[in-house]
């Protein structure tokens, strides 16, 4: 059973070589079939740190790759690169596509753009990107996972954080519940967490989680939490659950250990939580 690696913040240019390592053994004793990166790849959106990253991304294999941009993946420092070619790095590395879709057999997986160049930190999805997320997700095959990949989160578990929020979460929450998400990935507070946006938003018309990634690679770790990526494996032949495995980097044995497991209850066509 292999699944999708969610692999998120690993800010090339701050990235820890060991961890680096023990993720690409990770990669290969896995077998995903869908790696996402979701966002913030690079630390100061320089060509270097770019070219660290393809680097490292040709070192995965054939796996198909979906990456979004991070806020740190906008020039800071550059004013005129930001005003005028904000994404051109990101686009020389992964391509043209900024809200790139994977559609495989069992996984529909859409990334949507939530930097903005005016914005320095905080993250906005546009009532047009939500409607045409709404329009992927409705052309989904039953039996696909369906996964909405950002870079900011859409929901938080500490009051702290909520200043991270994304802008118009909760307009992006509803529609796309409705429209039949199971999961939305985000990344960007390096704090790895669960939230049932069903249980927590009140009022939603299916099952849907909110699931966050710590870096992957970067030393710029939270106190309370290591480098980590996420797993998410499909359960069943309709996708009816899944499970979320968190992959936190162990310094002892220099490799990525699972520390938990969460089974995910997903809805499915009758919309019936």
């Amino acid at each position: 059973m292999t699944g999708l690696l969610q692999i998120s913040d690993p800010h090339f240019g701050t990235e820890r070589p060991p961890v680096v390592q023990a993720l690409l053994q990770l990669v290969r004793d896995q077998a995903p079939e869908v790696v996402v990166m979701s966002g913030d790849i690079t630390q100061r959106a320089r060509r270097s740190q770019f070219d660290a990253a393809r680097a490292f991304v040709q070192r995965l294999g054939p796996v198909p790759l979906l990456a979004v941009p991070g806020n740190h993946d906008l020039p800071l420092f550059n004013l005129l690169a930001r005003l005028c070619w904000p994404y051109a790095q990101h686009r020389r590395v992964f391509g043209p596509e900024l809200e790139p879709v994977h559609a495989g057999a069992g996984w529909l997986v859409i990334g949507v753009r939530t930097t903005r160049r005016r914005r320095h930190k905080d993250g906005e999805v546009s009532d047009e990107q939500i409607e045409r997320t709404v329009r992927q997700l409705q052309a989904a095959r039953p039996e696909q996972l369906r996964v909405v990949v950002l870079h900011h989160p859409i929901a938080v578990c500490r009051t702290e954080d909520a200043e991270n929020l994304l802008h118009n979460r909760e307009a992006a929450i509803e529609r796309w519940s409705q429209a039949g998400a199971d999961v939305v990935l985000g990344g960007h507070i390096h704090l790895p967490y669960v939230v049932p946006l069903h249980e927590s938003e009140g009022g939603l018309p299916r099952r849907l989680y909110a699931v966050q990634a710590g870096t992957a690679l970067s030393s710029r770790v939270r106190h309370e939490a290591g480098n980590s990526v996420n797993l998410l494996r499909r359960v069943g032949p309709g996708a009816t659950a899944a499970l979320l495995e968190r992959w936190d980097f162990d310094e002892t044995v220099g490799a990525f250990r699972v520390v938990s497991v969460n089974q995910l209850a997903l809805s499915r066509s009758d919309g019936v939580i």
